[in-house]
């Protein structure tokens, strides 16, 4: 028997049972559907992350309050043994060589009100720096003020969604609204850029981190962002920064610095391992699958007995009926591998459609995986029932018996 005839064979059994070779293939179609639709979800949490990252730059380094090792894990906002301090930037931008620009910040949760509205929001302390260490697009006006940073300009720039809301379509410019009891002129307007790493920015409004410390009486910033001239002195500020740190907190190492690199190292680990792992759980399907084809296989079998015999009355050997039975369910898994690859494609395609932020697409090692797993069960699986039809006898079969 010839491989075309093998083929013919096959394919004859195959259109001949559309609706058991509709269920066989449906089964491996939402199996490899499954896994592209899944690792594309995975895949997609780790390009946002790391593009959401890589916004911030790749030359910066974040200092928190706080020495990791001292709480088992990240370092916690408040439990420092020594705040960090405007002083303490100061100190960073005056005496760290390669410390470009440097940001402090401080965040509150306060109530933004003008005469007749009023809205909650979060309100950040900062520089004029960060508007250039975040890469912040004003859509009017102008960010923060230069100077001393410890002066209290009366001050604020407004998130979109907060001007919005406060404001409405007329110009807020100049106008003064109430901060924690404070009264503050809007000289900004953020323009629209959505949720980030570090939260929604037009939801923020933006003063003077002094005026936000006086307001909270404490004299506590929540992290200190500094950019750095080169990327290959990272390492280099980083030490200087921890060793000046040290010296004004009374040779206590007690901050943690993040540098985008390590973040984004993690989360690439992390968020991989996840992809991997979704991939994993929804390649049991096709485990599942697999077994739909053997059981439809055997019986293929039992009804094609007769056929059987006939085939090894004229000559047939036991490993080309066995080739015949593998080859009918090597087309099944075949078939269900490159629809449910087409569906699971498609998917994704919507979901970028309708999410154009997330980068929802199935890595390239999915998409081989999938198809070739999937081809593989059903191969796997029609073992079996190839065996059983190999061994039948020939005057048996003949006889039905």
């Amino acid at each position: 028997m010839k491989l075309f005839d093998s083929l013919h064979f096959a394919f004859s059994s195959v259109s001949g049972h559309k609706l058991r070779t509709f269920l066989s293939v449906l089964g491996v179609t939402i199996g490899v559907a499954s896994v592209i639709m899944l690792t594309s979800l995975g895949e997609g949490a780790r390009l946002y992350v790391m593009d959401e990252f890589a916004q911030l730059g790749s030359t910066l380094i974040i200092v928190l309050p706080g020495k990791s090792e001292t709480t088992g894990g990240l370092p916690v906002f408040g439990r420092a043994p020594n705040d960090l301090t405007i002083e303490d930037a100061r100190a960073i931008a005056q005496g760290v060589r390669g410390a470009r620009m440097v940001a402090p910040l401080a965040i509150a949760s306060m109530q933004a009100a003008t005469i007749e509205k009023k809205r909650d929001c979060i309100v950040v302390g900062t520089t004029n720096e960060f508007t250039h260490i975040r890469a912040l697009e004003l859509y009017g006006g102008r960010f923060l003020p230069k100077g001393d940073i410890a002066r209290d300009f009366r001050v604020c720039v407004l998130g979109s969604t907060i001007k919005q809301e406060l404001f409405g379509n007329r110009n807020a410019l100049g106008e003064n609204i109430q901060i924690g009891g404070s009264k503050y002129r809007v000289i900004g307007v953020v323009a629209s850029s959505g949720t980030s790493i570090g939260g929604n920015i037009d939801e923020m409004v933006f003063i003077p981190v002094s005026g936000l410390l006086r307001m909270l009486n404490s004299s506590g910033l929540f992290r200190i962002f500094v950019e750095i001239e080169r990327h290959d002195e990272i390492d280099a500020v980083s030490k200087k920064v921890i060793a000046l740190i040290k010296k004004r907190h009374n040779n206590v190492e007690d901050i943690t610095i993040f540098t985008q690199g390590a973040v984004l190292s993690t989360f690439d680990k992390i968020l991989s391992i996840l992809t991997y792992a979704l991939g994993g759980i929804a390649a049991i399907s096709l485990t599942v699958a697999g077994v739909g084809i053997m059981n439809v296989m055997l019986v293929s079998v039992s009804e094609r007995t007769s056929e059987i015999g006939l085939l090894k009355a004229l000559g047939a050997t036991r490993f080309q009926i066995m080739k015949v039975f593998i080859l009918e369910a090597g087309m099944l898994s075949a078939f269900g591998g490159l629809i449910g690859l087409l569906f699971g494609v498609a998917a994704a395609n919507l979901l970028r459609h309708f999410y154009p932020t997330f980068p929802a697409e199935p890595p390239q090692w999915a998409v081989i995986a999938a198809v070739f797993v999937s081809v593989g069960v059903g191969l796997l699986f029609g073992i079996l029932p190839a065996r059983r039809a190999s061994r039948l006898d020939p005057i048996a079969a003949l006889s039905r018996r």
